[in-house]
């Protein structure tokens, strides 16, 4: 499936309700006092690719009630490298990486409560899929994950021990060969003839979006909503759905030693309503509010599996992503990639 349009909502927006606004403020244990005053400042640290997507965000809730006068430092890199840096010290009040393991790694250091995603959405702030993006016109008719290790095909990902888009990336690749019934042992030599035809892994999918867009590579695998936010800008690209593809999900929280708790709190409750969730639809992402997400028309992949399926982060990242004993660590090498942890 090929497309080559902006994600337009289909029906008017609604406005959102008072009620169902504390509701899910109430759920996620994040509820500014009515009344409370407006002000203060978040330290945002997150993964590469919803920059763009954030000064639509920040510029929307400075026009709320609870969001005048906020004021934002912003950090956005590598997700597994950001994840590290905070734990060694970069400011951060909310943090929103690529992947549940870099979450983790807060947890493990006491920076974000075991209980992060006990909310409605789990602590998911937006979800995506993982999409080609190839040349105007597709002239390499990429379309199936098959067609990504014919001899010839030049494939970017980002390096999977940096970046949290290139574990969606592989696991999308493997679990595309399990969903077509294979079995695990060839489902893992299809990421070796994948990883071969790999002609460069830059450390974030925002760096890999910029190789590709220089002039390298025929096909890109990469997030949906960078793709479809590289089309917004303008540049000469084709979004490819492939039938199968793993459903991305996108950690969200605030941490125990953010300096202003209560506007930390007051943004990513505004991220996570009916509002916020139109803004990220807008730039792309898709809604984790079933409501928001009925008026927007993504695009419906034939088979769209979650990483639950595969085992779940806690299995995957160990079995596939260690960096010494890891399946994939293990393919990096032989090819002479780095696999240092970020």
């Amino acid at each position: 499936m090929t497309h080559s349009r902006r994600i337009t909502a289909i029906r008017p927006r609604t406005t959102l309700l008072a009620a169902g606004l504390a509701l899910i403020g109430l759920s996620l244990g994040l509820v500014t006092p009515a009344g409370a005053a407006s002000g203060g400042s978040v330290a945002l640290v997150a993964y590469s690719t919803p920059k763009p997507a954030y000064a639509a965000l920040i510029t929307a809730f400075n026009q709320t009630a609870a969001g005048q006068g906020v004021t934002f430092s912003q950090s956005f890199g590598p997700s597994g490298t950001q994840a590290t840096s905070v734990t060694q010290g970069l400011p951060a009040d909310v943090v929103n990486f690529s992947l549940d393991p870099d979450m983790a790694k807060l947890v493990t250091a006491g920076l974000v409560s075991p209980n992060w995603d006990s909310g409605p959405t789990k602590g998911i702030v937006t979800d995506s899929i993982v999409s080609f993006i190839v040349r105007p016109g597709n002239p390499k008719h990429i379309k199936t994950w098959a067609d990504l290790v014919k001899p010839g095909v030049q494939v970017i990902t980002p390096n999977p021990f940096s970046s949290g888009s290139a574990k969606w990336n592989l696991m999308a690749a493997y679990g595309s060969q399990i969903a077509q019934h294979k079995t695990p042992a060839k489902a893992l030599a299809y990421l070796g003839a994948l990883l071969k035809n790999t002609v460069a892994q830059p450390s974030s999918a925002s760096t890999a979006l910029q190789t590709f867009l220089s002039g390298q590579g025929d096909v890109l695998l990469d997030y949906e909503s960078d793709a479809i936010y590289a089309q917004d800008q303008g540049e000469p690209i084709s979004i490819v759905t492939p039938p199968q593809t793993i459903l991305i999900q996108n950690p969200i929280a605030v941490t125990t030693k953010a300096a202003d708790p209560a506007a930390a709190q007051a943004f990513v409750q505004y991220l996570l309503s009916t509002k916020g969730q139109t803004v990220w639809a807008e730039q792309g992402y898709r809604p984790v509010l079933a409501k928001v997400a009925a008026r927007f028309d993504f695009p419906k992949p034939k088979d769209l599996f979650t990483i639950a399926s595969l085992g779940g982060w806690t299995s995957v990242d160990t079995s596939f992503f260690d960096p010494t004993t890891g399946k994939i660590a293990a393919i990096e090498q032989s090819l002479g990639q780095p696999t240092t942890s970020g």
